[in-house]
């Protein structure tokens, strides 16, 4: 372990020198008490030593978060009784901590929710000083609203679930939809994968790129795309003219000679996507590529998108993803972007930045 990381641990600050190895003498203030070593992470720690916890759901991504703090994961054991009904342990003492539970609530979602909760309950038990759920992926993010008589309102029971657990803060990434923020009674911190996309992208140095949007609903998030790109905006029209009619796709914008980029916060069945990539390939896009954050790959997506007009499809890694190495498919990490969010929350700094 790297010893600048014992303040963070709750052990007492222990510096070495990098030429001899030897631990450097606490200077001491002119009234002769000693001055406590300065926080590795710049800022006092906002509660306790940082503790990170991680379910089932996505054990890889965790410990790369882990990674990235120079840290390692906290120890619990998370398994199954008899019947299947979950069993938590925190293995170590909590007392007075920050923790962070890092849990995507992905398939199968249920189990993974339940673990979440139970972590969190459990944490709060043994007198933690903080608990914050860190959620890549938020599942029941689409049923946000009603969109017909007697149906549930679900991202909003899921919020007052993690909130009546014990939770004092959630972390997430690209929410479905901005105003689920709003069902939570606790802060909330969106951050969005942009910037590992932008990165990725500009290495590629892509000519007459435009980004586009497959639905209207999701026109800022690609408006948004498009700007940080210095590239045009295409929107996808989407219209069923009759119930069980084919849907057509009606194109905004201008794609003939142009690298179309298709942005979405999920890919689940690939449906849509496929469609609109065969569709832009047709009005004559040079060539068609995908970014979407959380990908869920449900059914037969893999097959649809190996057959379709998608060139590359980018993903990351708030979901695992089975997927074939190499071909049509790029996982990109944001462990670093969580990573950096759970040390600025920590030591009490502005997230700000990391919201674009």
């Amino acid at each position: 372990m790297n010893p600048n990381m014992q303040a963070v641990r709750g052990e007492r600050p222990r510096r070495t020198s990098a030429a001899k190895g030897e631990p450097v003498r606490q200077s001491k203030d002119p009234g002769g008490s000693p001055k406590p070593a300065p926080s590795p992470w710049g800022a006092q720690p906002a509660a306790g030593a940082l503790r990170l916890f991680s379910g089932n759901s996505n054990r890889p991504l965790a410990e790369r978060i882990a990674a990235y703090l120079r840290t390692t994961l906290g120890s619990a054991a998370v398994g199954r009784f008899a019947d299947g009904e979950i069993d938590v342990h925190i293995q170590e003492n909590v007392r007075g901590s920050d923790c962070y539970v890092i849990q995507s609530t992905c398939h199968p979602a249920n189990e993974n929710l339940m673990e979440l909760l139970i972590m969190i309950d459990a944490l709060r038990r043994a007198s933690a000083g903080r608990i914050t759920a860190v959620i890549p992926y938020f599942g029941y993010a689409r049923a946000d609203r009603k969109t017909q008589p007697r149906v549930a309102i679900s991202s909003k029971l899921v919020a007052n679930l993690i909130t009546e657990a014990g939770a004092h803060r959630v972390i997430t990434v690209d929410l479905h939809a901005g105003q689920i923020q709003g069902f939570f009674d606790i802060p909330v911190d969106h951050l969005f994968a942009s910037p590992v996309f932008l990165e990725f992208l500009a290495a590629k140095r892509l000519q007459d790129l435009v980004a586009v949007s497959p639905d209207v609903g999701g026109v800022e998030r690609a408006r948004a795309f498009a700007k940080r790109l210095k590239a045009g905006l295409v929107i996808i029209d989407k219209r069923r003219p009759r119930p069980n009619e084919a849907s057509i796709y009606n194109i905004i914008g201008d794609v003939q000679g142009k690298t179309a980029l298709i942005f979405d916060d999920i890919v689940d069945t690939a449906g849509t996507l496929t469609k609109v990539a065969d569709r832009i390939h047709q009005e004559g896009a040079k060539e068609v590529y995908a970014a979407c954050v959380h990908g869920v790959l449900s059914g037969s997506a893999i097959e649809l998108i190996n057959e379709s007009a998608v060139k590359e499809l980018l993903l990351t890694d708030s979901i695992p993803c089975q997927v074939p190495e190499g071909g049509k498919f790029r996982v990109l990490s944001i462990a670093p972007l969580l990573g950096e969010a759970i040390r600025r929350n920590h030591c009490g700094e502005s997230i700000s930045a990391l919201f674009v």
